[in-house]
């Protein structure tokens, strides 16, 4: 009578360890294949950031009008030789 119950008993835990040992076979597998694209994500996303760095405008200086004469008065002194220069732009409505 005992012989009878063994039998289902040892195929059941064969069965229940196979199936816990294919799952974590699985996961590392899964777990493994999102590292590598991560690590290609972060190597291409590195490469766009550092080339995409967008120029922003910096405030250098007032313009005055007084009468008809128009002066320009630098809150940066580095810009002093572009302006000397006549390295600017002027751009209006």
């Amino acid at each position: 009578m005992s012989l009878d119950l063994l039998i289902p008993f040892i195929i059941l835990i064969t069965l229940v360890v196979y199936l816990i040992y294919s799952r974590s076979k699985f996961e590392k597998e899964i777990v493994n294949l999102y590292e590598k694209k991560f690590d290609e994500w972060k190597d291409n996303s590195d490469v766009n950031i550092n080339t995409e760095q967008k120029v922003c405008k910096e405030l250098v200086g007032l313009v005055y009008k007084e009468g008809y004469k128009v002066s320009i008065e630098l809150l940066d002194q580095s810009v002093r030789t572009s302006f000397e220069r006549g390295k600017f732009s002027i751009k209006g409505k």
